[in-house]
């Protein structure tokens, strides 16, 4: 069974969510909150496979109570799938940086909801290519210098420094084979050993691991 909190401001929309996900057998509200200081205290109390944050909120905002949730040692095998109401929402890439392991939008189709659920609490990112596209104009509106973290990267060899870079392009295991005509098994394997060597909780994070660190250009 997952364990999910919902976390948004509008009661109306926290009652539909949870009407929804809890027309699903293996999954499971554990507990709603109004804002992210609510959120805080209740992810501590019920330790939640998954919540699902909004980001704009009263009192503590999204951002703020993902980073606080995930920095607590007992909530370590928390994810936090964040909702939005746009595609291009400003706060993408700071959620990403505060350990967000994904974007969901609030008007996304319910099966679609509820198997980002599954997919997030498994241990993999919702990462669309829509979304790494948003993190790159980031980078590139901000016109901030991306230069190697040579300790952070140190530990990388070659080959898993253009799996990293394939990784932040949004390529899956099996896309990444194929461009670097590797096995699907291989490219599951360096990608595994980034996330060891780089402290990556998933996906997401070595995306943003790759672009502050000049893995891939932004021009």
């Amino acid at each position: 069974m997952i364990g999910v909190v919902v976390v948004d401001d509008q009661t109306l929309v926290r009652a539909g969510f949870r009407v929804l996900i809890e027309s699903s057998p293996d999954l499971q509200v554990l507990g709603e909150a109004a804002n992210g200081e609510e959120a805080v205290r209740l992810a501590a109390a019920t330790r939640p496979d998954v919540v699902l944050m909004d980001i704009r909120m009263p009192v503590m905002d999204g951002l703020e109570a993902t980073r606080r949730i995930l920095a607590v040692s007992e909530a370590s095998g928390t994810r936090v799938l964040m909702l939005t109401t746009f595609e291009l929402d400003e706060y993408v890439y700071s959620a990403l940086r505060a350990g967000a392991s994904g974007f969901l939008l609030k008007d996304t189709p319910p099966e679609q909801l509820l198997e980002a659920i599954r997919v997030v609490a498994a241990g993999n990112a919702l990462l669309a290519p829509s979304v790494t596209r948003t993190l790159i104009a980031e980078f590139v509106g901000r016109g901030a210098a991306t230069v190697p973290n040579d300790k952070l990267l140190e530990s990388v060899t070659a080959r898993e420094r253009e799996v990293l870079s394939l990784v932040a392009q949004g390529l899956s295991n099996t896309e990444i084979a194929g461009q670097l005509h590797l096995s699907t098994a291989t490219a599951k394997t360096h990608v595994s050993r980034l996330f060891t060597k780089l402290g990556a909780r998933d996906r997401a994070q070595l995306v943003v691991i790759a672009y502050e660190n000049g893995v891939v250009s932004t021009r």
